[in-house]
């Protein structure tokens, strides 16, 4: 019996074919054999799972960040001085290009322009050594006077506002326990655990001042506060003097944790100024150096990207550099013309800390309205309203016209950037919160922001910089 799949060959004498095997005919013949689909036939060749080599390649590189992390955390007072060494070696190359023009070497023009900077600011220094040490003596004598001013108009004012906000920070402290309370006034029943004493005139009430008197002097032998030892509250002056000081030690402890030894702060002075040199001799070595840790194909866009980032970065040093100068001669004229005692050193100190954005002139209008209160509370409102009009001016015509738009945080993320760097790193972290803010920002904007998003964010170098512009 023959298999009815089988087509018979017609007596040609070929083998038979089965019928699965003839193709198809009619409309369906004339349509061609679609192949798989390209993902279907990867998927069909592709080795599905990770490989032994894959686990101990992924297990390689957690360990590996996981290190590199511990490392920095451990040693974040490094990097920092580091990050600030390269900030100011980029500022150091731009006046070494200047210099390299009347075919002066790198090298000696680096070393040059970091110790005549170096040099012009020791004269300086030496030139305003005496006036500034006699304000600074002035300061540090006034200040308790003038917190003592500023407590006493506090009290005046108790039942308004201002004493309302303050009055947490003058409440007076209970007294320890265990300590016996004071005899009371004249009538009045004493305190717990001390007998109710009464008027009477002639031998008792001198008695009790004969007693008080003998009480103070031997709390004093022992070194022992007055106020605990009369058993009464310490005044609000001396509650306020004694909680800013506890404040300002732990503040200083915890924001200065590296000036701590002397000897660390001569080493990272030095290795800034070293890096400073190194990195303004030979800015195109390190450039190099890094453009070695990316692919091939990725080198041209992080190329533009490390450019930019040293853009922004000698820009916005330039800004301050110029900022401290203005602020801290412009704050000295204010304070002169207000007749505020110290004027220079609190000048010395606006400039120095408008290093720091935001918050250093805050930190320096503090003791200018401190000093303020040495002739009044009238002069302390006049002292804040001119800080509050340098930084006005200073925010809204000085910085923006020496940036041109070219680098643009927003105050917030600034705020936030500040806070965050100093809870976690303290003074150091302050320090370098904008600069390195402004730093991380150039990447999210070139390669996020226009090759992932593709929207157009206006960068430093599309408005041209100064050093391209001289070239």
């Amino acid at each position: 019996m023959s298999d009815p799949t089988v087509v018979p060959d017609g007596g040609t004498g070929t083998p038979g074919r089965r019928l699965v095997d003839l193709p198809p005919s009619g409309p369906v013949a004339a349509r061609p054999i679609a192949a798989p689909p390209l993902g279907q036939r990867e998927r069909r060749t592709r080795n599905v799972g990770w490989r032994s080599r894959d686990v101990i390649r992924a297990a390689a590189l957690v360990m590996g960040l996981y290190v590199l992390g511990q490392l920095l955390w451990f040693a974040n007072s490094l990097v920092f001085v580091v990050f600030l060494g390269a900030l100011f070696g980029l500022a150091v190359g731009s006046a070494v290009d200047r210099l390299e023009r009347y075919k002066i070497r790198r090298g000696i023009a680096s070393a040059l322009v970091v110790f005549g900077s170096l040099g012009a600011l020791v004269g300086a220094g030496m030139l305003m050594a005496p006036t500034l040490t006699e304000q600074f003596t002035v300061l540090r004598r006034q200040l308790p006077a003038s917190i003592d001013r500023a407590e006493h108009w506090i009290n005046t004012h108790r039942t308004g506002l201002i004493g309302t906000l303050l009055s947490g920070l003058t409440a007076p402290t209970a007294p320890p326990a265990g300590t016996a309370a004071a005899p009371t006034a004249v009538g009045t029943p004493g305190t717990a655990g001390t007998p109710t004493t009464t008027a009477q005139p002639g031998t008792a009430a001198r008695r009790q001042l004969e007693a008080a008197a003998r009480s103070e002097a031997r709390d004093r032998a022992t070194g022992r506060a007055d106020a605990q030892a009369e058993g009464t509250a310490p005044s609000a002056t001396e509650s306020l003097k004694a909680r800013l000081g506890s404040q300002l030690s732990g503040a200083t402890r915890y924001l200065f944790p590296f000036l701590s030894s002397t000897l660390t702060v001569i080493g990272g002075l030095l290795l800034i100024i070293f890096l400073a040199i190194y990195i303004g001799a030979e800015p195109q070595l390190y450039h190099d150096g890094l453009m070695h840790l990316f692919p091939h194909r990725a080198r041209p866009r992080a190329g533009e990207v490390l450019t930019e980032i040293a853009t922004v970065l000698r820009k916005w040093l330039v800004v301050q550099l110029i900022a401290m100068v203005t602020i801290g001669t412009v704050t000295t004229v204010a304070m002169l013309l207000l007749n505020v005692k110290a004027a220079f050193a609190l000048g010395f100190i606006a400039g120095l800390l408008e290093f720091i954005p935001t918050v250093g002139p805050i930190l320096s209008a503090v003791p200018a309205i401190a000093m303020g209160f040495v002739d009044g509370p009238e002069k302390a409102v006049a002292v804040l309203l001119a800080y509050w009009g340098i930084q006005f001016l200073e925010n809204n015509l000085l910085i923006p016209w020496l940036m041109r738009g070219g680098m643009d945080i927003p105050p917030a993320l600034t705020l936030v950037a500040q806070a965050l760097m100093t809870l976690v790193f303290g003074f150091l972290g302050l320090m370098v919160a904008v600069p390195l803010t402004a730093a991380i920002m150039v990447p999210i904007k070139m390669l996020y922001v226009r090759d992932v998003v593709g929207d157009d964010m206006p960068l430093m170098s599309d408005g041209g910089d100064d050093d391209d512009e001289d070239d």
